[in-house]
Order: structure tokens, then sequence, then C-alpha cells
């Protein structure tokens, strides 16, 4: 039987999709103060997309999140990372130094600095994991 005929593994996916979405960015958020973080999350919601892509189709997935998006997610991500780094550099500090985005509260400026780059991560990471599963699922074709 076609997973597309599948009635039950159709609405359990849809369902169970706006949960890891969620999660993802409960790791994301949480990360500041105990495990998880970017990469986690982009995992999680990455695997998400996967589940939509295996359940609905690939074509359905990029119908949703299209490749060119994908692609731009990945140097997008890795651009938050960098830039941060290098606002902290023109503050007067070292690369990556959170203290100096905030230099009257450098407490916050620790925490504002670890949540771009963490949401740098998560968007490379997402990207770049439902961009190999494109390519892959495009081999064949």
């Amino acid at each position: 039987m076609r997973m597309r005929e599948n009635t039950i593994l159709r609405v359990a996916a849809k369902s169970l999709l706006p949960f890891f979405f969620l999660f993802a960015f409960y790791v994301q958020f949480h990360g500041d103060f105990g495990p998880g973080g970017g990469f986690q999350a982009g995992v999680i919601f990455a695997a998400g997309v996967v589940l939509y892509g295996l359940i609905y189709g690939v074509d359905a997935a990029k119908a949703v999140i299209p490749k060119p998006w994908v692609e731009v997610g990945v140097a997008l991500g890795v651009l938050i990372w960098i830039a941060t780094g290098v606002a902290t550099m023109l503050e007067g500090g070292r690369y990556l130094e959170y203290g100096k985005l905030d230099v009257a509260h450098p407490v916050h400026g620790q925490h504002l600095g670890i949540l771009f780059v963490e949401f740098g991560v998560l968007m490379a990471v997402a990207s770049g994991m439902t961009l190999i599963f494109y390519l892959f699922a495009e081999r064949g074709r």
C-alpha cells in the first residue's frame, strides 16, 4: 500500500507535526538555561519536515518549505552566528564575548548573544538537514 493512501499515518503525522515544531522551539529557548540549544532544536525541526516529506511526499514538503528558502537558511544561519561575533568585536571585546553586546548590563548581553548564536545554529542545522533530505529524495528522479 502506498504511503499517500494510508489515512492513519497521514492523520497521525498531521497531528504530531505541531508538537515537533513546538518542542523544537522549546529546546531552542530553553538551551540558554539547561540542556538543549540550536543544534538539537534544528535537528528536531528538520525531523518534522522529513516526517512531513515521507508521509505526504517530497513535492508537498517543498511546497511548504521551498528548496531555495532552505539554501538561503543555511547561509543566513551561519551569517547570524558570524555577525554576532563581529558585533562583539566592534564593541571592543573578543570574538563571541557576549557581555560586550550590552556594556551597561553584561549579563543581559550574554543572554542576548547566546540567543542570537543559538538561533543562527537552529537555522543552519534545520536548513542543512532539510536540504540533505531534499537532495537524497531527488537522487532517483
